[in-house]
């Protein structure tokens, strides 16, 4: 956390660093407290009882003064060249009263032992000038926008209500999903802004820490569905990147549960099924008929040896996990 937070200080009282210690039993609250006292123009400190990210997130919203909002975990790092120069261009946004709902960069796989590090560019957005959703290119679906990519105006956080499920992992899709209808002008930076640490065996994204809670990966697919069952899309491309979105977060639920592989897993999986049924039928259909869908949900031994072997190629390509 000392190297997250040492990252972003540079940036002055331009930045407010919202630290929130979200019921931690490490020394998160020392160290958060010692920022703050040391840059009180800086750094605040918010202590609250365990919630989960999506606690942290939603407390960070609540507290934010500033006009845009990033989420840095804590583990993670802002690229120092980067950094200074999406905040001159934000600091040239604000001078210039020039609308901007969201903002995007590059994130790096800091993958651990990884030599070469992957920067993640999401493809078809234009390049250095504002636009909006009819402007927007093919955007591919292994390049989807992450949370890492993304810097919101802070009042359309709080114009779409978001508002994260507490003790749930993986909050991080709905951040990046739910309040997309509500972006109009958007801006693309391609500079590798977000150092995204992984590889540690306890990190959400472990695979076997994944299998163990996949419930709560079912949790989110559930409420992205719900989400986008209720948006009214502001343009057809609005649509179809949220609908490939969560196409993407259901083909890698069902791969988890193809790696959990279990008779408990095949049951989860005909529960979620019928629950997107019930909820939308049209995007039912759609997830059902999806290619990408259907080739992780192969039934039997050898289907659950396919995925499995699928899966770890592309985390051997994209170094993801």
């Amino acid at each position: 956390m000392e190297k997250c937070v040492e990252s972003l200080l540079p940036g002055g009282e331009d930045v407010e660093i919202i630290i929130v210690d979200d019921g931690s039993t490490d020394r998160t609250a020392e160290i958060a407290d010692r920022y703050a006292a040391r840059y009180p123009q800086i750094v605040r400190a918010i202590h609250q009882k365990n919630g989960g990210h999506g606690a942290a997130v939603n407390t960070g919203i609540a507290n934010a003064s500033g006009r845009f909002f990033k989420v840095v975990d804590s583990d993670d790092w802002a690229d120092s060249a980067s950094y200074r120069k999406v905040l001159r261009f934000l600091k040239l946004v604000i001078e210039q009263n020039q609308p901007l709902d969201l903002l995007v960069f590059n994130y790096v796989y800091e993958k651990a032992g990884a030599y070469h590090k992957k920067v993640m560019r999401p493809a078809g957005l234009p390049k250095g000038r504002f636009f909006g959703w009819k402007d927007v290119g093919h955007l591919q679906k292994a390049h989807y926008i992450l949370m890492h990519s993304m810097v919101y105006r802070t009042g359309l956080l709080r114009e779409c209500g978001l508002k994260l499920p507490e003790h749930t992992f993986y909050v991080d899709n709905i951040f990046a999903f739910q309040p997309l209808p509500f972006v109009k002008t958007m801006y693309y930076m391609d500079v590798p802004f977000y150092r995204y640490f992984i590889g540690r065996e306890d990190q959400s994204v472990n695979e076997k820490v994944m299998i163990r809670r996949i419930d709560q990966q079912i949790r989110v697919n559930k409420i992205m569905v719900e989400i986008f069952s209720t948006a009214k899309f502001p343009h057809i491309k609005c649509f179809k990147y949220m609908r490939n979105y969560l196409e993407i977060v259901t083909m890698i639920t069902h791969t988890i549960l193809q790696l959990d592989g279990t008779k408990r897993a095949f049951a989860r999986r005909g529960a979620l099924w019928r629950y997107i049924e019930k909820t939308d039928p049209v995007i039912y259909h759609f997830l059902r008929h999806s290619l990408m869908v259907r080739c992780v949900g192969l039934p039997g031994k050898v289907g659950h040896e396919i995925v499995c072997r699928g899966y770890r190629v592309v985390r051997l390509i994209y170094g993801f996990n």
